[in-house]
């Protein structure tokens, strides 16, 4: 084989996989979805029109919002009588778990923890004390819709039915770079959904997510990723986990790069995370959608691999005239991102695309080098809801969920 045969082999098959990744994939999705036919519901033996719920939130010095959160809960349309809220207040120096128990509404429990522990560790602890025979999981800083928990609670008529995923809804963004990434969430909620009506979706919102309690098992102290953990480990018991666009979470603050940057390194992270954990996940007899996991998580994590050798051949060829003008718009695509990044208030889709697009391939890239530098020490981030970078008040922590 010469060495042209080698590097047009090399950039076809990384222009493939590239190709399938980011648009094959969701298209066949959307195929597979609208060809599937409806199943009648399998009946549910719960005899209550309604299951009582218990919502879990995990908060950290969060005394600025934490009432408005717990009001914003208590007043949704749900059956008063048939409502708990459960916070879990992780080593909080502020006024977070005095400011809650000041409401004194017996529907709230504080379970106060005295050292910071990680969410994961939280979410085990409120699901312990949960009543419930519904779990919601929800963040301190999003509001919900009111009725948001009767419409993630609908899907559980359903016995087969063992996790709902919510819709969050972001702040409109005002920079180049996060329009391009308000585009890619507005696309994979879109997948989401399809792979929801094909089957079941890869991983939760985790700002607005619910299960059965029954099925909840307790998760490593580091885990990253509870909501994408928690469902798959759902679905590997035969269940399906289903996506409720109208269940409703909102969240004010916008997918700009400077919040983006710490919430996709961490979320990317624990991708890497739940790939060396859980390695047999990718093989067809290791879980039902092992073929979803890869297509949908995994080989977003090779893209920008992939897409640095796909340039890197593109070069070696360029002496042919075809991929001479594949190369120059590769240029030309890489250059509007750079336009995109340098001049985040210039909002024009062929600028904030690129741009989108090459800050959250970057972002992986990035995430890979902080789990192989902080994977197994105990400084991995603890709340799900701290987006911003430290502050001289708050220490860095490194990072530990589409």
């Amino acid at each position: 084989m010469s060495a042209t045969d080698w590097w047009t082999g090399l950039f076809w098959v990384c222009a493939l996989l590239c190709g399938y990744t980011f648009l094959g994939y969701p298209a066949l999705m959307r195929v597979l979805a609208a060809r599937r036919r409806p199943e009648p519901a399998a009946p549910n033996p719960a005899p209550a029109p309604l299951p009582s719920l218990s919502i879990v939130v995990a908060a950290h010095n969060e005394s600025a919002r934490i009432r408005d959160r717990i009001a914003n809960l208590l007043a949704s349309r749900y059956p008063p009588e048939r409502l708990e809220v459960i916070l879990v207040s992780d080593g909080s120096t502020d006024q977070t778990a005095e400011l809650a128990r000041a409401f004194g509404d017996t529907r709230l429990r504080v379970l106060e923890r005295p050292v910071r522990t990680g969410k994961a560790e939280c979410l085990n602890a409120g699901v312990a004390a949960a009543r419930g025979e519904i779990v919601v999981f929800a963040d301190a800083r999003q509001q919900f819709d009111p009725d948001t928990l009767a419409r993630l609670v609908a899907p559980f008529r359903d016995a087969r039915v063992g996790a709902v995923s919510g819709q969050l809804l972001v702040a409109h963004p005002t920079t180049a770079a996060g329009g391009g990434v308000d585009a890619y969430w507005r696309l994979e909620r879109r997948l989401r959904e399809a792979e929801a009506r094909w089957d079941s979706c890869i991983g939760c919102t985790g700002a607005v997510y619910a299960i059965r309690r029954a099925l909840y098992h307790p998760l490593p102290p580091d885990t990253v990723l509870d909501d994408v953990i928690v469902p798959m480990r759902i679905a590997a018991a035969g269940y399906r986990v289903v996506f409720e666009p109208d269940a409703i979470a909102r969240d004010p603050q916008p997918l700009e790069p400077e919040h983006e940057r710490w919430r996709k390194r961490r979320t990317l992270a624990g991708n890497f995370q739940m790939l060396f954990r859980h390695p047999t996940w990718v093989l067809p007899w290791g879980h039902r959608l092992w073929w979803q996991l890869i297509s949908h998580k995994y080989l977003r994590l090779a893209a920008p691999w992939l897409l640095i050798a796909l340039l890197v051949a593109n070069i070696a060829l360029s002496h042919r005239p075809f991929y001479r003008a594949l190369l120059l718009g590769q240029c030309a695509f890489y250059a509007l991102a750079l336009v995109g990044l340098a001049f985040p208030k210039l909002k024009f889709f062929p600028v904030s695309a690129p741009a989108g697009f090459v800050f959250l391939n970057a972002m992986a890239v990035n995430a890979l080098f902080h789990y192989l530098r902080c994977a197994g020490r105990a400084e991995w981030p603890t709340t799900k809801n701290s987006t911003a970078p430290p502050t001289a008040s708050r220490p860095p922590r490194h990072p530990t969920h589409v």
